[in-house]
C-alpha cells in the first residue's frame, strides 16, 4: 500500500508543478488591473472588442491583447519654428499643447501614434496661423491666436479620439535690428504724444488768457487790480529790483494820437 501510494505521488507530483508553472505564467497574462484613470483597449485574435475598465480586466491568454490607454491631460512642447509674419517679419516661436483622450478607441484603431500625429499637427498649425498674422497681432492678440490655435488643432484631431484643451504660445522671439526698430517707434510715439499735449496744454492757457483779456476789457480796473497784484508778488521775495509804478492813464493820450 505505502508503495502504491509513493508510485501516485510520484506520478501526480510533476502534472501539479506543471500546473504551477502554467498558472503562474498565464495568471498575469490573464489578469489586469487598470486604475481610474486608464482603459484597456481589447483585441480577439485581431478583432476588436471595446475599452473596459478601470478595475480588474480578464483575458484569453494569447488570444486576446490588450492596449493601454491613458485619460489623464497630457501636455507637449511644440519646438521652436521660424516663422515669417503677414507683414514679412521673421520671428521664432514655441508653444504648449494641452490634450487628451477622450475615445480611446479611436486614439488606438484609427492613429498609429496619436502622441506624434497630435505634435506634428501642432507644429504645422502654429506655422501657418502665425504666418497669417501681423506683429502687432502676435505681440498683442495672443489670447485670440490661442484660441485659434485650439480650434483648429481640436477639428483635426477629434476623428483620433484626441481633445485639445489648451494651445499657448510661451515665446516670440525677435531680430534685433526688429527689436532696435520697436524701440524707435515707441520711442517717437512717445515724443509725438508729449508734443500733442504740451499743444493742448498751450491751447487751453491761450483760450484762458483770451477770456481773461475779454473780462478785461469790459473793467479797466481789473487792470489796475491785477498790476497792484503784481507789485505785491514782487515785492514780497528777496531781491534787489526797484520798480516804479506808473499810472496807464498817462499814456492815453498818446494812445489816442498814435490811433
Amino acid at each position: 500500500m505505502p508503495d502504491q501510494l509513493i508510485s501516485t505521488l510520484a506520478k501526480v507530483i510533476p502534472a501539479i508543478i506543471v500546473i504551477f508553472i502554467l498558472a503562474a505564467i498565464l495568471v498575469p497574462q490573464a489578469l489586469r488591473i487598470l486604475r481610474e484613470y486608464e482603459r484597456g483597449v481589447i483585441f480577439r485574435l485581431g478583432k476588436l472588442l471595446g475599452a473596459k475598465g478601470p478595475g480588474v480586466i480578464f483575458l484569453i491568454p494569447v488570444v486576446d491583447r490588450m492596449v493601454k490607454m491613458d485619460l489623464r491631460v497630457v501636455t507637449i512642447d511644440v519646438a521652436r519654428q521660424e516663422v515669417m509674419t503677414r507683414d514679412n517679419v521673421p520671428v521664432t516661436v514655441d508653444a504648449v499643447v494641452y490634450f487628451r483622450v477622450v475615445d480611446p478607441i479611436s486614439a488606438v484603431v484609427k492613429v498609429e501614434n496619436f502622441w506624434k500625429a497630435t505634435s506634428l499637427i501642432a507644429q504645422t498649425t502654429l506655422r501657418s496661423v502665425l504666418g497669417q498674422a501681423p506683429l502687432d497681432d502676435l505681440l498683442s492678440q495672443r489670447e485670440a491666436i490661442n484660441l485659434k490655435l485650439q480650434e483648429i488643432i481640436d477639428r483635426q484631431t477629434e476623428p483620433w479620439g484626441v481633445k485639445v484643451t489648451a494651445v499657448e504660445v510661451k515665446d516670440v522671439s525677435l531680430p534685433d535690428s526688429m527689436k532696435r526698430a520697436m524701440a524707435k517707434q515707441a520711442e517717437a510715439e512717445r515724443e509725438r504724444r508729449a508734443k500733442i499735449v504740451n499743444a493742448e496744454g498751450e491751447y487751453q492757457a491761450a483760450e484762458k488768457m483770451v477770456q481773461a483779456a475779454a473780462m478785461i476789457s469790459k473793467e479797466p480796473i481789473a487792470l489796475q487790480l491785477r498790476f497792484l497784484q503784481t507789485m505785491r508778488e514782487i515785492s514780497s521775495e528777496h531781491n534787489t529790483t526797484t520798480f516804479l509804478p506808473v499810472p496807464i492813464d498817462l499814456f492815453s493820450p498818446f494812445m489816442k494820437g498814435k490811433s
